[in-house]
């Protein structure tokens, strides 16, 4: 994909802030940080209007707490239409990281997170996505 060149004008309080997360996240330069938060832009309102997206449900918990091991698997029953795959690790002898793969409608790999998220004894919980197309 070729590049196109344009110019841009923005305040200097803000070219301040642009130029901090081109250093915090260590882009190459200003048009490669552009580029990605446009990107990100983009894959946000596809979200909203619930386009499919992809991407990954990571919660930990105390291994220890069956019950939710349990509650897990029986939310996990009622979203087989966008969950692609689902394993567990053990991170030490008392933490477990769950990781399951969705692709689907934004709104329904949501619901499917904040239903997993929520369970109670959950250390803690994240829903990342991404553009499917």
């Amino acid at each position: 994909m070729s590049l196109k060149r344009f110019g841009v004008s923005l305040e200097d309080d803000l070219l301040e802030v642009l130029d901090q997360y081109v250093d915090d996240y260590g882009f190459a330069n200003r048009s490669q940080a552009i580029r990605f938060l446009i990107k990100k832009n983009v894959t946000e309102q596809k979200w909203q209007c619930n386009h499919v997206v992809t991407g990954t449900n990571i919660i930990i918990y105390e291994q220890d707490r069956k019950e939710i091991a349990s509650k897990i698997t029986d939310i996990q029953y009622h979203y087989t239409d966008v969950i692609l795959a689902s394993s567990q690790y053990y991170l030490d002898k008392t933490l477990c990281m769950h990781i399951v793969a969705v692709k689907g409608e934004a709104h329904r790999l949501t619901e499917l997170s904040d239903q997993l998220t929520t369970i109670k004894g959950i250390k803690h919980g994240k829903l990342v996505m991404s553009r499917a197309d």
